[in-house]
């Protein structure tokens, strides 16, 4: 009787590698989820378009100026202002003016006494009054007190010349634009990953994955890759419309961007697979995803400058993920510069995303 010989033939089709499977179901879990789809490319675009409407560039609005009525100058003051193109004058009484002070009506009110007897010139003093904690205010002064001045005489020392720059580049749209794609990558990698997660607990199907010999690591591998997949597709959309509709130009290296992104999106992928390593509900993920997210929406300068913030802060506000895509989002699109420049914030992001996949490696169970 002869010997049947083994041959690798005999093994049968060669089946794909369980990350490669792993990361196809992902994309298909999220393409059969409308919402998630719309989260991730319509509301991005919904949200630039509104604020870029909301704040576009246009003409600067004139400053409003109350003149107290029953003032012993009020007929020169109000005369003076009102030649002003750059004041809006209206005329109130005491108590009008206060109250249109306090609720913002006006940013400054001006109260004027007449000369003494006897005395050169036509005003002896005026009494401005305004919140100088509302730069309209301290901006409205300035331009009455400028207008009655020269009106009554000051002669200008200093050869003036002004330069007006109104282009893209640095308006409050070019700002904007970079900080949605920062935070479109932090919100669809936290929230798309961290819930795709928790949801297959709650329905048992990470204790029906328990019993195969698929890794932990090639579990949650799948995510970031299946993540990097759309990420193309999500920066273009949200950098393509703000290109199409408002001139936000990418001043420079389209690869620089390609990788910031990259960085971005494998960073918070890390996250939000270790905030959804141990969570068994949706409401428990949720809690701990708005948690994590909650400082970098305020302080990541997103919607405005972190700047703004106390100098005792910013060290921590820089070292927060979302600063660091933000910061380097614009260093490439707004600045035009190189990714060297924006090594620190890379090694920030590198910092969080492996740390973070690590420890979410050993938190994560099945059950």
């Amino acid at each position: 009787m002869s010997e049947t010989r083994w041959t690798p033939a005999a093994r049968g089709p060669r089946r794909p590698h369980p990350l490669v499977e792993l990361t196809r179901a992902r994309l298909v879990e999220f393409v059969r989820e409308p919402e998630a789809v719309f989260w991730v490319f319509v509301f991005p675009v919904l949200l630039a378009l509104a604020l870029g409407i909301a704040f576009r560039s246009k003409p600067a609005e004139r400053l409003r100026a109350a003149v107290e009525r029953g003032a012993p100058a009020q007929a020169r003051i109000l005369a003076i202002l009102r030649a002003s193109p750059d004041l809006t004058v209206v005329e109130l009484s005491a108590a009008e003016a206060a109250q249109a002070l306090r609720t913002g009506k006006v940013d400054v009110v001006v109260e004027g006494t007449a000369p003494a007897a006897g005395s050169e010139g036509e005003l002896l003093s005026v009494t401005y009054r305004y919140d100088t904690t509302r730069a309209e205010g301290r901006a409205a002064r300035l331009a009455v007190d400028d207008a009655l001045q020269r009106a009554l005489g000051r002669p200008d020392l200093l050869a003036v010349r002004e330069e007006r720059v109104a282009q893209p580049g640095n308006r409050y749209i070019d700002f904007l634009i970079p900080g949605l794609v920062g935070l479109n990558l932090m919100g669809s990698g936290m929230w798309g990953l961290g819930f795709a997660v928790v949801q297959a607990r709650v329905r048992k199907l990470l204790k029906r994955f328990a019993a195969t010999p698929m890794r932990r690591s090639h579990y949650l591998l799948s995510f970031m890759l299946s993540r990097l997949v759309g990420l193309v597709l999500e920066v273009a959309v949200v950098v393509g419309f703000g290109w199409l509709l408002f001139g936000v130009a990418v001043r420079g290296s389209l690869v620089d961007l390609a990788v910031v992104s990259l960085v971005g999106a494998l960073t918070f992928a890390g996250l939000g697979l270790l905030v959804a390593a141990r969570p068994r509900t949706i409401e428990g993920v949720s809690g701990w995803m708005n948690l994590v997210q909650l400082p970098m929406w305020l302080f990541s300068g997103t919607f405005f400058s972190y700047e703004r913030f106390p100098a005792a802060v910013q060290p921590a506000i820089r070292a927060l993920p979302l600063t660091a895509l933000n910061d380097a989002l614009r260093a490439v699109i707004n600045e035009g510069s190189p990714l060297s420049a924006s090594f620190p914030a890379v090694l920030v992001m590198a910092f969080w995303g492996i740390g973070s996949f690590a420890v979410a490696l050993r938190l994560f169970r099945w059950q």
